[in-house]
């Protein structure tokens, strides 16, 4: 099946169609809902979060502005169960209840980014200034969203259009020259609105160890624009289109002779029109479209010699319709149909591949009595490299009183192979090993071995016929909220991620120059396991605290089949015999930690038009490698240090239309050069907002 002009008319056919028989139907009017008291992204319906049987946080643009965040990856640290994470090409991900950040889908009003360069999609390329709140799910997800929602979803909703014409300027400067200015403008009148907005953000880097010719992270610039429109047809249809565009521009240094530079550009559109027929029955059409390109060459700074060279090109395609529909008050059933077409162009590729995935999704929604409310849903993915995927979940909430309620739910994930894994060609050519996608290795290797690069197979090449599946998981959540009083309430989630056939490398053949040939294929069962508490008290009108903390087990189940039989050894030093390991010493998944938690203090002085806020982030010690020499992450393994970081920001109104905030994060300055490149040090800033 492949995305044509048939299939796209089909659409635009079916949605007019429902558009034209809509006239004849009398429509009643209805309430207006306020959106900002709803959670849209767990159900795709509007909910109020306090009604929800999932675990689902709402991080408000209230909450961004006093944090004086200026990148997605500020704001998300701070929040129970999440740790942005490095990976090996310099991104920075999202990790959810110990899950990878692959396993996240980021969506931003809706639609799904991409560019996951090395798995991974980097959240720092997004900026805070214009996000009108962020909505989190945890959990599997798929049942609604398909693939990488196997984790959770975290959709980020930027400001629309607001009442009449307005301007909105700030600019932030920061430690090493790092700077930060936004302008908004805006209008809208009657049935027209429209909302534009320019960010710039730069830094000359930083270097957490002088003592190196290379700088950590290297100077950058990056630009983004987004413009939104909006007209109303009339009070039930409604028309929206989004454009978006983000550039970025960086030095880049791979050693004290080679330069370069890298580049990417990236843009999306967004085209939704909405129609309510009547109270009962609403209906909802979305054609999104996205491109992600980088670029990045290196040459000998010494000779001015060309050296190296990558390009990276993806392409998304996706038209949605949604239709809801309400039985009563108090039942409703959402259903939707779509079709993606994504295609890769890439350095490394022997081919440029394309997965073209159609879907189907219906969602039941219950309240079966007063006290308990219940949705159940599912999505069927269809693909055209891996087998079908059904993901049905299912939730339920019940409310003992007016102070406690539970809830549970259980659903089914999936992680679909990406290009990566599946078409990569790409051998090393200072050290000569070679990595084959599971789709390309069996006539890459064949190929090598008509070339005699191969001396030894080491597995049979039947074993690469069949397909790659896609990783699955089980996720259960079961959750308490109490509520004592509207300045004391807590929540705390227990949960467990069953994962199944993750996509690990392994040896298939030995070179003759030494090296190896891997690929990818479906071995690992593991699990995530532990419990989230959130709470917030306000024991004064002026002061409000908030905090969370999560306990996380992340194992292997074959490691832990190792170790409990006695299988795994350890030395404490080089020189020292080796000595049976027990099955407590198996400490986990690599880059997991134990504990987490947060704590943040906000303090009003309304004379002097001013707020001040405390917050404190804290990470219990994480292993990074195995550093004795069993292939596991155990106790006597070398580990990064527990830390902890502190942030402290004042923020204050002058006439109305004026603030400033200054602040200083990670006050007591704290780095670890050798394990953690993201956290630069303390940094202190002055921001300007300007309100006309």
């Amino acid at each position: 099946m492949i995305l044509n002009k048939s299939f796209l008319t089909f659409y635009f056919i079916l949605f007019f169609t429902m558009y034209s028989f809509s006239q004849g139907i009398q429509v009643d009017s209805i309430n207006p809902v306020k959106l900002e008291q709803v959670f849209v992204t767990a159900t795709r319906t509007n909910r109020f979060i306090s009604t929800l049987p999932l675990p689902v946080h709402i991080i408000s643009k209230r909450d961004i502005e006093q944090a004086n965040s200026v990148r997605l990856n500020d704001i998300l640290n701070e929040q129970t169960g999440l740790i942005t994470v490095n990976d090996y090409g310099g991104g920075e991900g999202i990790q959810m209840q110990g899950l990878d950040s692959q396993y996240t889908l980021i969506l931003v009003d809706g639609m799904p980014l991409v560019g996951r360069l090395a798995g991974t999609l980097d959240i720092k390329r997004l900026t805070t200034a214009n996000i009108k709140k962020i909505e989190v799910v945890k959990g599997a997800s798929s049942s609604l969203y398909g693939s990488d929602a196997m984790g959770g979803v975290i959709n980020i909703i930027t400001e629309n259009p607001e009442k009449g014409f307005n301007v909105k300027l700030n600019y932030r400067l920061e430690t090493f020259s790092t700077e930060d200015m936004s302008a908004v403008l805006n209008y809208k009148k009657a049935k027209f609105g429209w909302r534009a907005f320019l960010n710039k953000y730069s830094s000359n880097g930083f270097d957490l160890n002088p003592k190196t010719e290379l700088k950590t992270v290297d100077p950058f610039v990056n630009y983004t624009f987004n413009l939104k429109t909006e007209y109303a047809f009339s009070k039930q249809s409604n028309f929206y289109l989004s454009l978006k565009y983000f550039n970025q521009n960086q030095d880049y240094n791979a050693s004290a002779i080679l330069r370069g530079e890298s580049s990417i550009n990236e843009w999306s559109s967004n085209l939704k029109f909405t129609r309510e027929f009547n109270v009962k029955l609403s209906a909802y059409f979305e054609f999104y479209a996205t491109v992600f390109k980088t670029d990045n060459y290196l040459i000998n700074s010494e000779n001015g010699t060309f050296f190296d060279s990558n390009y990276f090109d993806q392409q998304l395609i996706r038209p949605e319709l949604r239709v809801q529909y309400k039985f009563n008050e108090v039942n409703e059933l959402i259903g939707g149909i779509g079709y993606s077409h994504e295609s890769l162009d890439r350095t490394n590729f022997s081919v440029q591949p394309e997965f073209n995935a159609p879907y189907v999704y219906l969602q039941y929604d219950s309240n079966l009595t007063n006290d308990i409310n219940m949705i159940i849903g599912a999505r069927f993915d269809s693909h055209n490299k891996y087998r079908s995927q059904f993901s049905p979940k299912a939730a339920v909430r019940y409310s003992l009183n007016k102070k406690w309620s539970l809830k549970g739910s259980v659903g089914y994930g999936f992680k679909a192979p990406d290009f990566r894994q599946l078409f990569f060609d790409f051998t090393n050519s200072t050290v000569g090993y070679t990595v084959l996608g599971f789709n390309v290795a069996n006539s890459a290797l064949a190929q090598l071995q008509s070339q005699g690069e191969i001396a030894t197979l080491i597995i049979s090449p039947s074993d690469l016929k069949n397909t790659l599946s896609p990783e699955n998981s089980i996720s259960t959540n079961i959750g308490v909220d109490y509520k004592l009083s509207p300045k004391l309430n807590f929540k705390v989630n227990f949960f467990r991620n069953n994962i199944n056939d993750l996509i690990d490398t392994r040896v298939i053949a030995n070179k003759t120059n030494g090296q190896n040939v891997f690929s990818y294929y479906n071995v690992n069962k593991v699990y995530t396991s532990g419990f989230e508490i959130d709470g917030k008290w306000k024991p004064l009108n002026r002061l409000k605290i908030t905090g969370g903390y999560q306990l996380l087990f992340a194992k292997d189940k074959e490691a832990e089949a190792a170790f409990e039989k006695g299988d795994v050894y350890a030395r404490k030093d080089p020189v020292s015999p080796a000595f049976q390991l027990k099955k407590e010493d198996y400490f986990g998944l690599f880059n997991r930690s134990r504990h987490m938690v947060n704590l943040k203090l906000y303090y009003m002085l309304p004379k002097w038009k001013a707020f001040a806020n405390v917050r404190l982030t804290y990470r219990s010690k994480y292993g990074l490698l195995d550093s004795n020499g069993n292939n596991y992450l155990d106790v006597y393994d070398d580990f990064v240090e527990a830390y902890s970081i502190l942030d402290f920001s004042i923020n204050k109104t002058f006439y109305t239309n004026y603030s400033l905030n200054i602040g200083i994060d990670n006050l007591f300055n704290f780095t670890d050069p050798q394990n953690i490149s993201n956290i630069p040090g303390r940094i202190i800033y002055a921001k300007l907002n300007i309100n006309l």
